[in-house]
């Protein structure tokens, strides 16, 4: 019994030792850490290095500085901390100076900025390079039309009283040379508008999908279109024979055409079938053609879809 008692304390003081060897191995390394990381330390670390506020006629090259080198005379838990995390660091690039073909982003001008996005002490820390090179290429700039991609269904008895309106309906855009050269126009996302029946406006965007570094100095423009109710209306036309031969005596039959029209619902009791003007043509007679065809030349601009119920005017030449 004295023996197993003996045996089990001696154990537990084993373990009890153990235990507390690591325990004050543990917080003799923190104490170290600490130490160690309270002191000044002088080393250079990499900043990530964002560019923006590009200007429009500008293509920055793909291979301007990534990272700028900042050297830091601080305390090594804040040295560890930009090196695990570095801030990034953004050049607005409308504050550079041209200068050789080439952009330069003094450093020192900058300070203040710098200095709010990095939370750095400039007296202990400094960037390697005073000056940030930026090399660039110069975009060639040009105006395009922009053709509406905009479908509008409209709801049965309306329509547009006239096309749909881009504003502006062309914009100035730039670009490398390459790119510029094969463009003509330009097209607006795709937009469909169902069951229209009274005016719309909105705007859209300008679909550059594709068009790598291409840039659209008004992306986004407005659209617009009048809606009205529409009926159609028709009215009895005489049919006008013109360009007969001095030596013919032509003879057309029917003499006159029912013509239809479609016309704005307000607008309908300003039609007159005056308004109208319905010819046959004898010169534009093809060989063997036995008729001929009426055409519409006059017609009110607020009108539209006319077609005349005679598709064909016959005639007979009389000796």
């Amino acid at each position: 019994m004295v023996k197993r008692l003996k045996t089990l304390t001696k154990n537990r003081f084993r373990k009890t030792n153990f235990n507390s060897f690591f325990f004050f191995l543990f917080f003799a390394v923190v104490i170290w850490i600490f130490v160690q990381f309270s002191k000044q330390y002088n080393e250079i670390v990499d900043i990530p290095v964002s560019y923006i506020n590009i200007p429009p006629d500008k293509l920055l090259s793909p291979e301007n500085p990534k990272t700028l080198k900042l050297q830091m005379e601080e305390n090594g838990f804040k040295i560890a901390w930009f090196s695990l995390f570095p801030p990034t660091l953004f050049v607005d690039v409308s504050k550079t100076v041209q200068e050789d073909g080439r952009l330069l982003y003094f450093i020192d001008e900058n300070r203040k900025e710098i200095l709010s996005q990095l939370s750095i002490d400039f007296e202990d820390s400094n960037f390697v390079k005073d000056v940030l090179t930026i090399n660039y290429q110069q975009k060639k700039e040009m105006k395009l039309p922009v053709v509406s991609r905009i479908g509008v269904e409209y709801a049965a008895g309306y329509s547009a009283t006239d096309a749909l309106q881009l504003t502006p309906d062309s914009v100035r855009v730039t670009g490398p040379d390459v790119l510029l050269d094969t463009l003509t126009r330009l097209y607006t996302e795709k937009i469909e508008l169902k069951k229209v029946k009274e005016d719309i406006a909105g705007t859209v965007r300008i679909d550059t999908a594709g068009y790598k570094n291409l840039t659209v100095y008004k992306p986004i423009l407005n659209y617009s279109v009048d809606v009205e109710k529409f009926t159609e209306g028709s009215v009895q036309i005489p049919i006008e024979l013109i360009n007969v031969p001095n030596n013919l005596n032509v003879v057309i039959f029917p003499k006159e055409t029912l013509l239809f029209y479609k016309v704005a619902l307000k607008d309908y009791n300003k039609v007159n079938a005056s308004d109208f003007r319905v010819i046959a043509d004898f010169s534009q007679l093809e060989e063997k053609q036995d008729f001929l065809i009426p055409q519409v030349v006059k017609k009110p601009a607020f009108t539209s879809n006319l077609r005349v119920n005679e598709k064909r005017i016959q005639f007979i030449i009389k000796k």
